[in-house]
């Protein structure tokens, strides 16, 4: 990064006039619009977005027009990278022009789970997903041109040329990875990886599963092909995702349109000779979890959820394949605490061990928003990065 200016400073302790890309109601294009950034609170961090990207969540919940999650109007976006402009009190760990990654999980680092290595939750904030600030419930700190409120996205709001994150929402990353790789590592990417070396910890010469490859599932591939698996069959419908995924690892495919009238599981069962080890269900569809879980080895297969029914529908497993040894388990952010995973991950990115490279498919202008939302939807693109002051 270019060395900060001193002027980049002025604003500190008074609010910010910025741009914003604002979602005012369900499925209609965003709007760039002049916003007021407040300045931090206690334990909160103002930032500068250098650049940012979305994923299908943020697609969802642009659409998303009933149920308590639904806020209008709203700043949407959780991948981002940023700087920091100014602290709030009680601020530890993070000083001015510090470079930052926002994550939607809370890391606190003090509560018993966020201590303990079996689990990556945090029992101090992770339940509240609803409120627009971390510690200060529903009080927003972004306001329209009118003055009136405006709500905030998964405690990040990274389609903001300014925001403001608690430090619990927060990582400090090394400046030397660049930002439009480091950004991958917010939501979709860790998730991933994090998934295969944390909650399903990929043995060496191992079989996996990857049912959907988006993002996620190509970052599944990526974790399963750092830990050495042996194969790693891919299951999608877009045949050009099977291209794609030679890139991260994967050495099989499977097209459920080609699959006549067997069933996935009956395909995997017969590429694998019995089964896989692992799968990963990264849709969010109870039909095709049943299927990946079919997919598994009897007596050690397990099965990691990645993907979560929109609907949230019940799941039906077969009680007999549980009995007999088979596993499941959810996986959130991957399993990753992100104050001390995320750094592992640009470390392996620095090494030239990690590949971020290939999920970048598409650049753009910030204000060029709304094509990298039509992009998205019609799968055509991976990730898009925004770029904040591109020229």
């Amino acid at each position: 990064m270019d060395k900060i200016s001193p002027s980049f400073f002025r604003h500190e302790g008074k609010p910010i006039r910025c741009k914003a890309a604002i979602c005012r109601k369900a499925g209609e294009a965003l709007v760039i619009e002049e916003i007021h950034v407040d300045p931090p609170q206690a334990y909160e961090v103002r930032i500068k977005i250098l650049c940012t990207s979305l994923c299908h969540t943020d697609l969802s919940f642009s659409k998303l027009d009933t149920g308590p999650l639904v806020r209008f109007p709203r700043i949407l976006g959780h991948e981002a990278v940023g700087v920091v402009e100014s602290i709030g009190e009680h601020v530890d760990g993070f000083k001015q022009g510090d470079v930052v990654l926002p994550v939607f999980h809370p890391h606190c680092e003090e509560c018993r789970d966020c201590k303990s290595s079996k689990t990556n939750w945090c029992t101090r904030f992770a339940e509240d997903f609803l409120s627009n600030t971390r510690r200060y419930g529903m009080a927003s700190r972004f306001k329209d041109s009118s003055g009136d409120d405006i709500h905030h996205f998964l405690f990040v709001s990274s389609f903001s040329e300014y925001t403001v994150v608690d430090m619990a929402h927060l990582v400090k990353i090394c400046p030397e990875i660049p930002v439009d790789k480091a950004i991958l590592l917010s939501c979709g990417v860790s998730t991933g990886v994090g998934a295969a070396w944390k909650v399903a910890d990929v043995e060496e010469g191992s079989t996996i599963a990857v049912f959907g490859l988006g993002a996620v599932g190509l970052a599944v591939g990526e974790g399963a092909r750092l830990r050495g698996a042996a194969k790693i069959i891919g299951v999608d419908l877009n045949p050009k995702k099977f291209e794609l995924g030679k890139k991260f690892g994967f050495t099989d495919f499977v097209n459920p349109t080609f699959c006549g009238e067997q069933k996935i599981s009956e395909v995997i069962k017969e590429i694998t000779g019995g089964g896989v080890d692992y799968s990963f269900e990264c849709i969010g569809l109870t039909s095709v979890l049943s299927e990946a879980f079919t997919s598994t080895r009897t007596g050690t297969g397990k099965t990691i959820v990645l993907g979560i029914d929109k609907h949230l529908e019940p799941t039906n497993l077969d009680s007999f394949d549980l009995f007999r040894g088979k596993h499941v388990c959810g996986s959130l952010f991957g399993g990753l605490k992100p104050k001390l995973d995320i750094p592992i991950l640009v470390n392996r990115y620095l090494k030239k061990e990690l590949n971020l490279d290939s999920f970048i498919t598409h650049e753009l202008n910030f204000e060029e928003i709304n094509k990298a939302f039509d992009l998205l939807e019609q799968g055509k693109s991976l990730r898009c990065i925004l770029w904040m002051d591109k020229s």
